[in-house]
């Protein structure tokens, strides 16, 4: 893959609308859904920062299908909107990845929103790493992942122990078996837990990205 190649990658956000009783329910069920809330707006709004400084397309892949007016609002740049279907993560990410490669032979780079600690060195990264590889992987600290990369479709992914701490090491396997070659990232971490915000709060001190520091700062006040 050319350099010119790796820099239009196609970044898919993957996006729930924050709403009460929905939003980051583990941290909900510790500190209320209220807060729940509006740390999935400051969340949401971390991974909107990075889409707007993706060098090449951005895809929005909304939860349901009433929020494509929604998703449709949400950048300043241009970038498509996707909806996921039904199923698990798994069947959705095949759904959204099939739709999305009818239109594009570009790699495509999927991410939440769960994790802020992931910067443009770290996506620069992985573009480049797709050069060299099939795959891609952003292992997290809970054995879950924080990004997939793949230059080509991905083998069905419905079967995978998703929200477990082997999907990292089962989705590595299962695209070996089928002869994909994969190259991982360095672990980092994603935001599921309350005891994971005052980490999230020290490693936001220094980061000057605009949205970083207003999540940084509502962190702060709490």
């Amino acid at each position: 893959m050319s350099q010119t190649t790796a820099d239009s990658s196609t970044l898919v956000v993957f996006c729930r609308r924050p709403a009460p009783g929905i939003s980051k329910q583990r941290i909900a069920a510790e500190l209320g859904s209220a807060t729940a809330e509006t740390l999935a707006n400051y969340l949401l709004a971390t991974v909107l920062e990075d889409a707007e400084a993706w060098p090449g397309p951005v895809i929005l892949a909304p939860a349901r299908d009433e929020d494509l007016a929604w998703a449709s609002g949400l950048l300043d740049r241009h970038y498509r909107v996707v909806a996921q279907p039904e199923g698990n993560l798994g069947e959705r990410l095949n759904s959204v990845d099939r739709e999305i490669r009818r239109e594009t032979d570009t790699a495509l780079l999927y991410v939440g929103s769960d994790a802020p600690v992931l910067n443009q060195p770290y996506f620069s990264q992985a573009r480049k790493l797709l050069q060299d590889a099939d795959v891609v992987l952003g292992p997290a600290e809970d054995g879950g992942v924080t990004l997939m990369g793949s230059n080509i479709a991905w083998p069905e992914l419905s079967q995978l122990p998703w929200s477990t701490a082997n999907l990292a090491v089962e989705l590595e396997r299962l695209c070996l078996e089928q002869g994909l070659s994969v190259i991982q990232l360095p672990r980092m971490y994603d935001v599921d837990l309350a005891c994971d915000l005052p980490r999230l709060h020290a490693d936001l001190e220094a980061d000057l990205r605009p949205a970083r520091q207003k999540l940084h700062e509502w962190l702060g006040s709490r």
